[in-house]
């Protein structure tokens, strides 16, 4: 694949925009997520944290913390490009990408680094946070962490665009957030570890995607987790390929964006 560099200034263009666009409403886009994780660790931690005792031989406001960063993070990395992409199609913009040189992938990758970029930042913004509630937080294996922070934002990035692509109106691209992401991330092992529960729901919370990703990001930060760590890394890296290849093939194929 040769890059030329209409293409690269293509690209590097369109990451910028991305980037500026969270970037200019930060208090729209970074200072919610803070303050709202901040009430979760006052209430769940603080306060209901020490009568609930230890979680898998950790203070539970510790075993709490990988979970409510994924959970900003996953959250923000689909909002950011289910909102960016949907705005183009509205505002008709997205023609002059379409028309322009670029491929497709670049559009698609501009689209996702932009989601990646916030997420990331909400992860290390919502991280401080927790630092202000437990200081002897110290991560146990970074390289798995940010690997699978790197990941999350990814995967969760694409299915953005791919809501985008086939939301007709505002009111879609809020469906897929409150009545499909919210609950698996509240049931996918944020504030609870899955052996607490009966073997019946153990073996349906098996099921959750949401589990494999917070656990295994959960391992990377702490040192325990529910799940195999190498079977769930591989379905995430699985579902990147499939999601991104599904969302070249919608663009190439003009779903929802030359109707």
């Amino acid at each position: 694949m040769i890059i030329n560099n209409e293409i690269l200034t293509g690209l590097t263009t369109l990451i910028r925009k991305e980037i500026k666009r969270f970037l200019r409403i930060w208090v729209q886009t970074l200072v919610p997520p803070a303050v709202t994780m901040s009430l979760y660790f006052v209430i769940f931690g603080s306060l209901i944290g020490p009568r609930i005792g230890s979680m898998d031989g950790l203070d539970y406001i510790q075993f709490m913390i990988p979970g409510l960063i994924m959970m900003a993070v996953i959250t923000n990395s689909y909002a950011n490009v289910v909102s960016s992409f949907y705005a183009v199609k509205f505002q008709k913009s997205i023609e002059e990408l379409l028309i322009s040189p670029m491929p497709n992938w670049t559009i698609l990758l501009g689209f996702v680094m932009g989601g990646v970029c916030r997420g990331v930042i909400i992860g290390f913004i919502v991280f401080g946070v927790s630092l202000f509630f437990y200081p002897a937080f110290s991560v146990v294996n970074p390289g798995l962490t940010v690997t699978v922070l790197l990941l999350t934002t990814i995967l969760f990035s694409l299915m953005g665009f791919l809501n985008a692509v086939f939301a007709d109106s505002f009111d879609d691209i809020s469906v897929i957030p409150t009545f499909v992401l919210t609950p698996l991330i509240y049931l996918g092992g944020v504030f609870y570890s899955i052996n607490i529960l009966p073997e019946f729901w153990r073996n349906i919370s098996m099921g959750n995607p949401m589990l494999y990703v917070v656990n295994t990001f959960r391992e990377g930060m702490l040192g325990v987790s529910d799940v195999s760590i190498p079977f769930a890394l591989s379905m995430i890296v699985f579902f990147i390929i499939l999601l991104g290849s599904l969302s070249l093939y919608l663009l190439h194929k003009g779903t929802g964006i030359r109707q």
